[in-house]
């Protein structure tokens, strides 16, 4: 029963970024959300009161997934593996978590500045900029190892790359630079 539950929260979650996505934070309403997820107001409301219920167990879910990241890239050696293996990570979690919250926060911008857990959210977007980085590397390599964490996450954005791809070919084209950015050519 404990899965189901979570399988709905997530479905919640994912329909909620997109109705905010779309149509803004402030003009979606939890009815809205439970329109297009085809359940009830009470159905809806067991799982989240409000619509800031929903994003803030979203950001905090990102924030948990950017520690959990983080943590286990610093246990990693700097070899040009692990930060390969450190990129497809990032890559991943955008894919399957992260690229609905950009989205959101791409329009919503002014929500996400206002939320406690933004401030969580920043700090570990942070720490993920220096996980490639090489200790004693010079500043263009430490530059370009952030550039290679950016580039990744940025690969997600549609409009600020609009080259007339799909979004798994954007995002697999910023892996691509990405990973040439750390390399040791």
């Amino acid at each position: 029963m404990a899965g189901r539950r979570t399988d709905t929260r997530d479905r919640i979650q994912q329909v909620a970024l997109e109705l905010f996505s779309e149509r803004g934070y402030d003009k979606t309403s939890l009815q809205e959300v439970a329109d297009r997820l085809e359940i009830t107001r009470p159905a809806l409301y067991y799982h989240f009161r409000t619509k800031e219920a929903i994003l803030a167990s979203v950001v905090e879910g990102l924030g948990d997934s950017i520690d959990e990241l983080v943590a286990w890239a610093r246990e990693q050696p700097t070899t040009i593996e692990s930060r390969q293996e450190i990129l497809l990570r990032i890559a991943d979690l955008l894919e399957n978590r992260w690229r609905s919250l950009f989205r959101f926060a791409q329009v919503n911008e002014g929500v996400m500045q206002d939320m406690p857990a933004g401030e969580r959210l920043r700090t570990g977007l942070i720490s993920m900029l220096s996980l490639l980085a090489v200790p004693g590397a010079d500043a263009v390599r430490q530059f370009e190892a952030r550039l290679a964490v950016l580039a990744v996450i940025l690969g997600s954005v549609p409009f600020l790359f609009d080259l007339g791809l799909d979004e798994s070919e954007r995002a697999r084209v910023a892996l691509e630079v990405a990973t040439k950015l750390i390399s040791d050519d």
